[in-house]
């Protein structure tokens, strides 16, 4: 009796290395930069998060799928991530109130990924030679065409990619009669920051990437908020040019991942492309102010540069570094009431230690502005 083959799939790196699997999700070709998380959970938030943006996500867990789907642990409305690597992807799951299997979640979102590969070695790889672009796929196995396919994919370094995540149309979140309001200038928010700033008391409006600075500031905002998101912040001049605005405005700003970066080349300090970045949710960091440590989640491939720091010393200092390389993780600007950190303090997935920067956005807020019962 002849049995029918297994179907197969292929994850070909930049470097010519191969890697040989089992499709996971949509059967199809998928490219983009290949990275690693280290997070034994919140796969479901690491999918949909808009900072993974055009990136293939290695899952360095080994099973990925055991707890379900659940539509509210979304941190945007789709899958972002451009593909997936696992070492074990299952179907099945233990939670009840999980509303969907792994498997027709990514059938659904239309995404490809690979299965039963060594993940610890392609992560070994990731850290040794670096980021590099990738393809996945499990229509052909044909290595002559899919190098072909991946030699044309563009480089993320150099890449703008935060206005093809952002929200195309303002939009309001929060109480309207709160007492602080908060413009939010969406590189490709996650949910959780903004729920952070709404249970804090604030009434969000959230902008398109590419909004001009008169347009934010007809609506009176309170203070300013630079998200997170993906590509290189050296691409994105209309928005540290916006930075550049706000800095001058006065009313208090708060930066985060690239929203930091942003900020940082508004200060006139240098970013750069990683090695290989930092994604995971346990990077200790030492907060230079207090002197204590916290355990925090991250997500980003680009870095703010400490010699430029030191070059700027006048008027910006870093607050917050990674006690595992030294890179900057926070940074403050000493002529302007802005602050921002790399990391990201919501976290989801990961620890809570660094909520606290929400409270020191709320509490520069009411320095700068009496509370008032209600707005308009």
């Amino acid at each position: 009796m002849t049995q029918t083959p297994s179907p197969r799939a292929v994850l070909l790196l930049e470097d010519g290395t191969v890697f040989h699997g089992r499709p996971a999700g949509k059967i199809g070709t998928t490219l983009g930069e290949i990275c690693f998380n280290t997070g034994m959970t919140g796969y479901q938030e690491i999918f949909t998060d808009p900072s993974y943006f055009g990136q293939i996500m290695v899952m360095t867990n080994v099973h990925v799928g055991n707890y379900g789907i659940k539509s509210d642990e979304m941190e945007s409305e789709h899958i972002k991530i451009a593909g997936l690597v696992t070492r074990e992807f299952t179907a099945s799951y233990s939670r009840q109130l999980a509303d969907t299997d792994i498997q027709g979640y990514l059938e659904t979102e239309g995404l490809v990924g690979i299965t039963g590969v060594d993940t610890r070695a392609i992560v070994r790889h990731i850290r040794s030679k670096g980021a590099m672009n990738a393809i996945i796929s499990s229509e052909t196995t044909d290595l002559d065409i899919l190098k072909e396919r991946l030699a044309k994919a563009p480089s993320m370094e150099g890449l703008e990619l935060a206005s093809r995540v952002s929200t195309q149309e303002p939009y309001f979140l929060g109480d309207p009669d709160a007492p602080y309001k908060v413009a939010v200038l969406d590189y490709g928010v996650k949910k959780s920051i903004l729920s952070n700033l709404t249970d804090r008391n604030c009434y969000l409006k959230v902008f398109p990437a590419e909004t001009d600075f008169s347009t934010i500031t007809q609506w009176e905002p309170d203070a300013f908020f630079l998200s997170n998101g993906p590509g290189d912040p050296a691409a994105m001049d209309y928005a540290v040019e916006m930075a550049k605005e706000i800095l001058k405005d006065g009313r208090p700003v708060f930066g985060i991942c690239l929203g930091h970066q942003v900020l940082a080349r508004a200060l006139n300090v240098s970013t750069y492309k990683m090695h290989h970045g930092h994604r995971g949710i346990n990077h200790p960091v030492l907060n230079l102010d207090t002197g204590l440590s916290e355990i925090t989640s991250q997500n980003h491939g680009f870095g703010v540069d400490p010699e430029s720091i030191k070059k700027n010393s006048d008027s910006v200092m870093a607050t917050h570094v990674n006690l595992n390389d030294g890179t900057v993780e926070g940074l403050k600007a000493l002529k302007y009431n802005a602050f921002s950190v790399q990391y990201h303090p919501e976290a989801s997935p990961g620890p809570h230690d660094s909520r606290y920067l929400f409270d020191q956005f709320l509490d520069k807020i009411k320095a700068a502005r009496p509370v008032q019962a209600s707005v308009s």
